[in-house]
Order: structure tokens, then sequence, then C-alpha cells
């Protein structure tokens, strides 16, 4: 059995870019984490100490989009990823990292990334 347990558009602020401007002025990074697992036991039991906690989702995502600098989106990716291994007895963790309203050569709506890691056994 698969389950999954998402939070879509966490919103934070970062400095995070290949530009000058990226890394001074900073922009919106939204993040969307997807947790695989298994709900049985939780949802047999209604008990909120199986579940995932969303505060604690939510501030490992803003701790580290907004108290490091990358250069690469893929990087905050993979360090929310290997934060939430660390953290849950998950299957897998999916991470996708948006920068809205990014100048590319021309306004784009977003650019975006999107990993999915599974814990090393």
């Amino acid at each position: 059995m698969t389950d999954k347990f998402r939070m879509n558009k966490m919103t934070f602020y970062g400095y995070h870019g290949i530009f000058a401007a990226e890394k001074e002025i900073g922009q919106i990074v939204e993040v969307d984490v997807e947790l695989v697992t298994d709900f049985a036991i939780n949802a047999h039991n209604d008990d909120p100490d199986l579940g995932f906690n969303p505060v604690d989702i939510y501030t490992i995502c803003k701790d580290i989009v907004e108290g490091r600098d990358f250069n690469l989106i893929e990087a905050v990716a993979q360090t929310i990823a290997d934060q939430l291994l660390d953290t849950y007895d998950v299957k897998e963790v999916m991470v996708r990292i948006r920068k809205p309203g990014v100048s590319a050569g021309g306004i784009v709506g977003a650019l975006e990334v999107e990993i999915r890691r599974q814990p090393q056994r």
C-alpha cells in the first residue's frame, strides 16, 4: 500500500540563485513536499502521535530555505529531502522547489525542480 502526505505551496523568502541580484534582493520560494508511507496504522488508531506533524515539516523547510543560501534550487531540494528522510520513517520523499516570476531572458511564470529520494537502507 502506498499512501501520501502532502504539504503544498509553503511560501518563504530566500536568497538562492546564480545571479548577484538573487543573492542580494532575494525572492519568494515555494516548497511542496510529499512523504510516501503506509497510513494503515495511523488511520485505524486515529492517534495524532502516529502521524506527521505539519508544523515540524514546515519548520524544516523554513529553516533551510530562509536560513541558508544556495546557488541551485536543486541543492535546496536535496537538503530538504535529506532532512525529511533523517526525521521520518518513509518509503520516499518528493520535494518540489519553485521560484515564481523568474527572469530568464524574459519573464517566466516559475522555475521549478522536483526530486524524489528514498532512504538508503
